[in-house]
């Protein structure tokens, strides 16, 4: 049952639903194309299926631990990560003058949706892309030449330092300290939680991300600062010096995610003698929140299409048991017809999984449209597109992920109750997929964010709304039956959508909109996912 990278799906989503000829036409991207875009695609596949999924069943049940000398993940693991960085891909999407690539990031999310097919790997890459993101838009020049160029390589990774013990999502409670130093740098002490991949033995170097106040800064979110914290301190030559006063004091104890470690990270856990973990402001003094949202935005896309990723799995893997599972005679079979047959053959076994396809098909295009508006914005000042990314942003996140625990779970069932045994491993999809609606923002909290913020007057969405109409429109002049059956479902889908959010609109600052919130998100979320898929039927 071993995972096969949709390389066919995947290019059809990007091409067909996403609209990822834009890229190509903008002229923005020198040396892209569709015969770059199908090698990359291709040569990915070939690293998910050969290295990255083969050691998720591994990386689950052998986990990491914490020893002496510091966390260590299973061995594979870092096999993998070599051949990962061998190969060039985290500079995908990253900034051509500090090594990157300078590639769309819809096509690098694309390659990362097939490493989600391990999401325990494939989040130390992603928190490294988010410390990218951050240091790129904000880190001095001297900071981007010491540290940026190699964690865009993969040589060091990078970390977000966020939670503390009682500051999770309310940020603006967090107690750590910022001490300015004679020299220009910081000693940070305190206590970070939840840290992913904060301790590891897969890189020579971890650059740390940290919020923290400096003395006298205001409450609340307006006096939290960003600080880059070095694992090991780096000299001016680029060697590694003396260990930073930054631990590793514990792992926590996880329902999934078992090889990613989840850290708890004291800063100054030797404050008597270092005076705290040294560090130094990145971007302006209280500015910490800024500067981390750009990590964190990007981040929660990429959360996102860790549901897509979970979800391709375990429908995989749900699939390929369907097909060899052998139980009960063939509906309608003859009376003397004994013999049992794959169970593929029962048409509730075939429900659960075409829900699980048409899921994680539309949870794709729902990223991979996020990611084009995000590189047309990022490369051309789209407004529109900048406004369309914004707005797409909490439902790639919240929608993704919370059809990533459904298909999940539907897996388990197709399995009956070698479903609930892990020797299957589909209860790892399962368990995996769990902590992806919490982390990066909960999905009440992107629900929340979308009808607070993303909506504003709703020209936005009216404008989504309308592309969505002449989706179905196109699909009802096709004069294919079966398109203009989809078209007359669209529409209805549509209509429902759009009075909704007519009404959400006029009702802004109102309780009954945030307790409509979650709903919304579902509802639009699953509109959004007809409305490309019609797209591709149209395009077949």
């Amino acid at each position: 049952m071993a995972y096969r990278a949709p390389v066919s799906a995947i290019e059809f989503a990007l091409m067909q639903e996403a609209g990822f000829q834009r890229l190509i036409d903008s002229g923005k991207y020198e040396d892209l194309s569709d015969d770059l875009l199908t090698a990359i695609l291709d040569e990915a596949a070939k690293l998910a299926n050969d290295y990255v999924a083969p050691v998720n069943w591994e990386g689950d049940q052998t986990g990491s631990h914490l020893t002496d000398d510091g966390v260590k993940v299973p061995e594979s693991f870092k096999a993998a990560y070599s051949k990962y960085i061998e190969g060039g891909w985290p500079t995908l999407a990253a900034p051509a003058e500090y090594g990157g690539q300078g590639l769309p990031l819809a096509l690098s999310n694309a390659v990362t949706e097939m490493m989600n097919s391990n999401i325990g790997f494939q989040l130390c890459p992603m928190l490294s892309n988010g410390g990218v993101e951050a240091m790129a838009a904000h880190a001095s020049e001297e900071q981007k030449e010491k540290y940026l160029r190699r964690v865009i390589s993969g040589e060091w990774s990078a970390t977000m330092n966020l939670t503390e013990p009682h500051a999770g999502s309310d940020v603006g409670n967090i107690r750590s300290k910022a001490m300015p130093q004679e020299d220009g740098s910081y000693k940070i002490t305190g206590t970070k939680i939840y840290i992913t991949y904060g301790d590891h033995d897969m890189t020579d170097n971890i650059i740390h991300l940290v919020l923290a106040r400096t003395p006298g800064a205001p409450e609340g979110t307006k006096g939290i600062s960003l600080f880059v914290v070095p694992k090991f301190m780096v000299n001016d030559d680029g060697s590694l010096g003396a260990a930073n006063d930054v631990k590793c004091i514990g792992l926590e104890e996880k329902l999934g995610i078992h090889a990613s470690p989840t850290c708890v990270m004291a800063f100054g856990e030797n404050v008597d003698t270092t005076g705290g973990a040294t560090g130094w402001l990145v971007g302006p003094e209280h500015g910490g929140m800024a500067c981390m949202f750009t990590m964190m935005n990007n981040a929660r896309l990429h959360v996102g299409l860790q549901g897509v990723g979970v979800a391709e799995a375990a429908t995989q893997h749900a699939l390929d048991y369907a097909q060899e599972r052998k139980q009960g005679r063939k509906p309608g079979a003859a009376k003397d017809d004994n013999d049992a047959v794959a169970i593929i053959n029962h048409p509730d076994v075939r429900r659960m999984l075409l829900t699980m396809r048409a899921l994680t098909d539309a949870a794709r295009a729902i990223c991979y449209e996020n990611g084009v508006m995000a590189d047309l914005a990022h490369a051309t000042g789209d407004a529109e597109a900048k406004a369309k990314n914004d707005l797409l942003t909490p439902i790639s996140k919240a929608f993704s992920t919370d059809i990533a625990n459904e298909v999940a779970s539907l897996g388990v069932q197709i399995h009956g109750g070698m479903g609930f045994v892990e020797e299957t491993g589909a209860a790892q999809f399962m368990r995996d997929a769990r902590i992806l609606p919490i982390y990066e923002g909960t999905n009440g909290i992107q629900a929340m964010d979308l009808v607070g913020r993303k909506l504003g007057n709703g020209d936005t969405i009216k404008a989504y709304i309308g592309e969505m109409k002449e989706t179905a429109e196109n699909c009802r002049q096709s004069n294919n039956p079966v398109l203009v059956d989809i078209a007359e479902r669209l529409n209805k889908s549509v209509d429902v959508l759009e009075t909704t959010t007519d009404w959400l609109v006029a009702q802004r600052g109102s309780l009954d909109v945030l307790a409509g919130a979650t709903p919304y998100l579902r509802l639009f979320g699953l509109v959004a996912g007809c409305h490309y898929l019609a797209r591709g039927a149209h395009a077949v």
